[in-house]
């Protein structure tokens, strides 16, 4: 099975992929850019299927960038903690699948409004 991806608008190529966490009963989802990074990531609870995190690179290094420790605790506690490092291996984990970028947009919408976007 090849790699879903698509081309942004900034010819990138990202990637949408799915895994679960069996230990921690968690389902995975990831938007990654054409390096392998987390550029977006969705974590839900398989028990109640509720969002525990969605949070955005591009959102981390805003406040990185312009805005206090304060503010990235805010942030931190609304939509969780964005994964570091590449996201390489995915594929060896329990349930990995390739996810369409539809797919990905809906749980992200979802997440965001029930993490209170």
């Amino acid at each position: 099975m090849g790699l879903v991806n698509g081309v942004r608008q900034d010819d990138d190529m990202t990637t949408w992929f799915r895994t679960y966490y069996e230990d921690e009963d968690l389902w995975l989802y990831v938007e990654a850019d054409d390096e392998g990074w987390a550029a977006r990531q969705v974590e839900v609870r398989g028990e109640d299927s509720r969002p525990v995190v969605a949070a955005s690179l591009v959102e981390v290094l805003h406040l990185r960038d312009h805005a206090d420790v304060a503010a990235m605790g805010r942030y931190e506690r609304q939509y969780g903690v964005l994964a570091e490092g590449l996201m390489d291996g995915w594929q060896d984990q329990p349930h990995a699948a390739e996810i369409s970028a539809e797919e990905f947009e809906q749980l992200w919408a979802a997440a965001r409004r029930a993490l209170g976007d």
